[in-house]
């Protein structure tokens, strides 16, 4: 019986204040950065002559209805019910709706939608650090006007700092990311609410009458200011991403009586200072603080930006992880951060990825109104596919009825494209950014996983299959020798050529022999680990089954094989693997650019000695011309 290795359950735990806690400064750090930047940048597009009290409420009533719509109609109350065992995220919503649909040409379809809604993701993770830290910091020249060089060379600083030090881990920075975001939180209420009470008129907004009136006044500027609308529910796909680490309840309870209140307070009382003194649009935020508090404000509004920008990086690694098992991306370096949280890595070459995009943003852009162009329309691509992908689920998995998931999931892609379209009108001021980048990750998930698929077909077509060999082999006085070899192959069926390969060369077979086959589900914990199967005197095939967000280490699966009589001494074994040289065959069944994209991201994958765990010092490699 092969042994189950799950951590306890997210939904069992019981709702303690450190979990509540752990929410408020995880889940929760993005989204509540908003205030920062999403109304003043929304209220520049009308300010050119001067803005008028029903324009200030009738984008306050916008940001408040879309936080209702998006974060608590779409992702607390539906879309956290589309879990895949208890995980989100576009990559488990992803595996889940394949399970579901119905056909190739279907399951097609809905990867490409996961795959394009990842590939914006990562656009929204270069952008969310720099607009983040940007905007907090430039408070300083609201303290004064002396500061305005230094908010440059402080930002990257304070980013520099934040990404260099990702490979000591997050448990020891998480332990304090709880409290600063509540007392983050705490500061957003009282400063808004204070303001409130001076200027009670500005919950009038709080009708969607006002929001109504402002798009029939504008049209088509109401449309484009939609774009910066967004800006108030960036972060929102936190909630799912974050709900196998916490459980969709505390996400809920936290939401519904912590952050929307504070949000709801903060952007109210800008709104009221605004109503009182139109001079405040210079940064609304910062200006509803007394003069005392505005350098503490800045200072807590940096650290609460890097918690935000520390949990996009966080997410960046799991999404990146999740696109390698799932077999979007070749192998990539992942070094586990602790001993006793499988979802806490540090990936180097994403690190260095995201580090290089968010300084030349910053550098190119100069302040986060700027950036704020770019910002949106990774987050409504996002916003977009997860809508679709969950329909599909909530109908088919989860047995709704199609008048039910009609009244809930049109209206919501109805409002996901108009604020993704409204987001295309930025594309000349900066919106390109993140389309480039996610249409270039596109690109590379589909050749990765196209080259793949030949491979393996390639693979099947060359190679002797496994029973053939097992029935030829009492008759081939094949001479066996003392040890383990272990045979590391993609294709549980065939011959490893790297079996024969050394049968060629070396005229021997080992006297234990384990063609052991990693298997990649679309689940994010495998129910069962092991399995194996004695295929002759001495010869077992054992597969190793892994989820999405799990790592591979073989060498120790192989050593808790004496559950099934299978003896393995690890310093008797010799690892054996193929490498393959690609070269183009004579009828090419890819074009030549993806040819030698798919070759090159090859070369540059991560070794499978490091990625399986497997000591250098017991490995074999033996080379193999593959064409496609």
């Amino acid at each position: 019986m092969a042994v189950s290795q799950h951590p306890t359950s997210p939904a069992s735990r019981p709702l303690t204040p450190a979990l509540l806690l752990g929410v408020l400064g995880v889940v929760y750090g993005d989204i509540g950065t908003s205030p920062l930047y999403a109304l003043r940048a929304s209220l520049l597009h009308f300010a050119a002559d001067g803005l008028e009290d029903w324009e200030i409420l009738g984008v306050l009533s916008l940001i408040f209805w879309s936080l209702i719509l998006v974060v608590t109609v779409k992702y607390v109350l539906l879309v956290l019910r589309a879990d895949n065992r208890g995980e989100g995220g576009i990559l488990a919503l992803m595996a889940l709706a394949q399970r579901v649909a119905r056909g190739e040409r279907g399951r097609m379809l809905v990867m490409l939608v996961g795959i394009a809604g990842a590939s914006l993701f990562f656009g929204d993770g270069i952008i969310t650090p720099a607009i983040s830290v940007l905007s907090a910091v430039e408070g300083l020249k609201i303290i004064s006007p002396a500061f305005t060089g230094a908010v440059i060379p402080i930002s990257l600083g304070v980013l520099l700092a934040l990404f260099l030090v990702q490979y000591k881990g997050t448990h020891v920075i998480g332990k304090v990311f709880g409290p600063i975001t509540a007392l983050w939180f705490g500061s957003l209420a009282v400063l808004g609410l204070v303001e409130i009470l001076v200027q009670p008129r500005v919950l009038l907004a709080l009708s969607p009458h006002y929001a109504i009136e402002f798009c029939l006044n504008y049209h088509l500027a109401a449309f484009i200011a939609l774009g910066s609308v967004v800006l108030a529910v960036t972060g929102a796909e936190a909630l799912y991403a974050d709900m196998g680490h916490f459980g969709a309840r505390p996400i809920r309870l936290v939401w519904l009586w912590a952050v929307l209140p504070a949000l709801t307070l903060n952007y109210f009382g800008q709104g009221a200072l605004l109503l009182t003194e139109r001079g405040a649009l210079e940064n609304p935020f910062y200006l509803l603080a007394p003069a005392w508090f505005r350098l503490p404000l800045v200072v807590l509004a940096t650290c609460a930006t890097i918690i935000a920008s520390q949990a996009m990086i966080s997410g960046a690694y799991s999404i990146a992880r999740q696109c390698v098992q799932l077999g979007l991306l070749p192998r990539l370096v992942v070094c586990h951060t602790s001993e006793t949280e499988e979802g806490q890595i540090y990936m180097p070459q994403i690190n260095l990825a995201l580090l290089t995009g968010v300084v030349i943003l910053v550098l190119s852009f100069h302040d986060s109104d700027s950036l704020a162009a770019a910002y949106g329309i990774a987050v409504t691509g996002t916003f977009l596919c997860t809508t679709l992908l969950a329909g599909l689920v909530l109908r088919r998995q989860f047995g709704w009825s199609r008048a039910a998931v009609t009244a809930m999931v049109v209206p919501l892609l109805l409002l996901d494209s108009g604020f993704f379209i409204s987001n295309v009108l930025k594309v000349p001021d900066g919106g390109w950014v993140p389309l480039l980048l996610g249409a270039a990750l596109f690109v590379l998930m589909l050749t990765w996983r196209r080259g793949r698929e030949l491979l393996f077909a390639r693979f099947r077509q060359d190679s002797l299959p496994l029973k053939s060999f097992l029935a030829r082999l009492p008759q081939s006085r094949t001479i066996r020798v003392p040890g383990i070899a272990v045979f590391m192959t993609g294709q549980a069926d065939y011959v490893p050529a790297a079996l024969l390969h050394n049968l060629k060369h070396n005229k021997v077979l080992h006297e234990r022999v384990l063609f052991v086959t990693v298997e990649n589900l679309d689940v994010p914990q495998a129910p069962q680990r092991r399995e194996v199967t004695e295929l002759a005197p001495g010869i077992h095939r054992v597969m190793l089954r892994y989820g999405f967000q799990e790592s591979p280490n073989i060498p120790r699966e192989l050593e808790a094989l004496h559950e099934y009589g299978v003896q393995f001494e690890a310093m008797q074994a010799s690892y054996f693997l193929g490498r393959e040289t690609l070269v183009a065959a004579s009828v090419p069944k890819m074009a030549a650019w993806r040819q030698w994209l798919f070759s090159a991201m090859s070369r540059n994958a991560m070794p499978a000695t490091e990625f399986f765990r497997i000591p250098s010092d017991r490995v074999v490699e033996l080379g193999v011309r593959v064409a496609i």
